[in-house]
C-alpha cells in the first residue's frame, strides 16, 4: 500500500520537471531561431553607425567691393532665391567714380581723334616741305645756268645752295615727325586705339563697382550666422552671412575602420534622424569613402613614434547621397544626428572613385552680368564726342 502512495507522488513530479525541461528547451530553440533570423536578415549584410551627421554647403556671402552698409534685406532663418539682394551699400562713391569714368572716355576719345587729325595735319606739312625743297631745287638750278653766262654772282648761288639744304632738312624733319605721330596711331582706329581701350575698362571697373553695391545671393537656400549690420564698414574680406541650401544636404557617417571591409561605392543606406524618429526612414548611396581618418587630417595628427602608443580603432567618413524627395517632405538641418545601416551585400562597387566629375559639382551664374547695355554707352560716348570734334574740325 505505502509502495503504491510512493509511486504515485514520484510519478507527477518527474512530469513537471520533463515538462519544464521541454519548455526551456523550446525557448531556447525560439531564441535561437529568432538570433539567427536577426542576424541573417540585418546584422549579417549590414554596417550600422550612430555616428553620423547631416553636412551641407555653407555658402559664405562676401562683398566684391568695400562699402558702407545701409539696407539687409534678410535675417537669419529667412528663405532666399538666387540673385535676390541682400545687402546693399551707400551708392555716393560708386556713383562719382562712373561719372568720372564716363567723362575720362569722352576727353580720351577726343584727345584720340585729335591724334589723328594731327597725322592729317603732318602729312600736309611734309607735302608742303617737299614742294619747297623742289621750287629751292628749281632756283639753284637756274641760277647755276645764270653763273656759267655771267649773269649771276657766285655769291647768290651759293645762297640758292643754302636754301635747298635748308628745305632738304625741313622735309626731314617733317618726315621725322609724320612718322612719330602715325606710329601713335598705327594699326588702329579711334575705338581700338590703346588709349581708348584703358578708359573703356576704367569705365567697366567703374559700373561693375556700382553695381555690387547690391550683394546678391549665389544660391537660393536659407540664410544663417547673419554677422553683419547698418552703419558697418566692411571689405571683401568680412564674411556677412552664409546661405544654406537645404535641399541639397547629405550625411557623413564615421564608420569603424573594420566596418570598411565589405562597403563599396553606390550600395544602399538606410537612415534614421533623431529629428523624426523611427516612423521617417530616409534613403540614399553611399557616395564615397573616406580617403583618411579624423587623426590624419586633425590640425595637431597624432605622433605615434614617439613611444606613447595606444592602439585605438580610428573612424573614417564615408559620404551617403540622400534622396532629394524625401529632403523635400522631411527637411533636414546642418549637424542633426542620424543613424546610418549599409547594406554591404552587393560587393560589385568600387572602393574609390575611379572617374573624375564631367561637370561643376557646384556653380552659379548671378555674378556674369550681361555687358549689352554698358557696350551700348560705350558705343554712344565714342560716338558723341568723335563726332562733335570732326564738326568743330569741319567748322574751322
Amino acid at each position: 500500500m505505502q509502495e503504491k502512495e510512493t509511486e504515485q507522488t514520484v510519478s507527477p513530479n518527474k512530469s513537471k520537471r520533463k515538462k519544464g525541461l521541454t519548455t526551456f528547451a523550446l525557448i531556447i530553440a525560439i531564441a535561437a531561431l529568432g538570433s539567427g533570423y536577426y542576424y541573417f536578415n540585418y546584422v549579417r549584410g549590414n554596417e550600422t553607425t550612430e555616428d553620423a551627421y547631416v553636412n551641407g554647403n555653407l555658402v559664405q556671402i562676401t562683398p566684391e567691393i568695400t562699402g558702407t552698409v545701409t539696407s539687409i534685406a534678410v535675417d537669419d532663418g529667412d528663405y532666399v532665391k538666387k540673385g535676390q539682394v541682400l545687402v546693399r551699400f551707400d551708392k555716393d562713391d560708386a556713383q562719382i567714380a562712373y561719372e568720372s569714368a564716363v567723362a575720362d572716355l569722352g576727353q580720351t576719345v577726343r584727345q584720340v581723334r585729335t591724334m589723328f587729325n594731327s597725322v592729317t595735319q603732318a602729312k600736309a606739312v611734309v607735302e608742303t616741305r617737299r614742294i619747297a625743297l623742289n621750287k629751292a631745287k628749281t632756283d639753284y638750278s637756274r641760277r647755276k645756268d645764270m653763273v656759267k653766262v655771267g649773269g649771276l654772282s657766285q655769291e647768290e648761288l651759293s645762297h640758292a645752295k643754302d636754301l635747298v639744304d635748308s628745305a632738304q632738312k625741313e622735309l626731314a624733319v617733317a618726315i621725322e615727325q609724320l612718322k612719330a605721330k602715325q606710329s601713335i596711331i598705327h594699326g588702329t582706329t579711334v575705338e581700338t586705339h590703346p588709349l581708348v581701350r584703358a578708359s573703356v575698362a576704367n569705365l567697366k571697373k567703374a559700373y561693375l563697382a556700382k553695381i555690387r553695391t547690391s550683394v546678391v545671393a549665389p544660391v537660393s537656400g536659407y540664410v544663417a550666422r547673419r554677422n553683419v549690420q547698418l552703419g558697418q564698414r566692411v571689405s571683401q574680406n568680412s564674411v556677412l552671412m552664409a546661405v544654406v541650401p537645404l535641399d541639397d544636404v547629405w550625411v557623413d557617417a564615421n564608420f569603424k575602420e573594420t566596418q570598411l571591409r565589405e562597403m563599396r561605392i553606390g550600395q544602399p543606406v538606410s537612415l534614421i534622424s533623431d529629428l523624426y524618429g523611427d516612423d521617417v526612414v530616409f534613403h540614399g548611396k553611399v557616395e564615397s569613402l573616406g580617403i583618411g581618418t579624423g587623426s590624419a587630417f586633425s590640425l595637431l595628427p597624432a605622433q605615434n613614434a614617439t613611444g606613447n602608443w595606444i592602439k585605438v580603432v580610428q573612424r573614417l567618413p564615408v559620404r551617403i547621397e540622400l534622396d532629394k524627395k524625401e529632403l523635400k517632405n522631411h527637411p533636414l538641418r546642418i549637424g542633426l544626428s542620424m543613424t546610418a545601416d549599409v547594406e554591404t551585400e552587393n560587393t560589385n562597387g568600387p572602393l574609390l572613385s575611379v572617374s573624375s566629375p564631367k561637370s561643376a559639382r557646384y556653380k552659379t551664374d548671378v555674378y556674369s552680368r550681361s555687358n549689352d547695355n554698358l557696350n551700348k554707352l560705350v558705343a554712344r560716348i565714342i560716338a558723341e564726342n568723335d563726332a562733335q570734334l570732326k564738326d568743330f574740325i569741319a567748322k574751322k
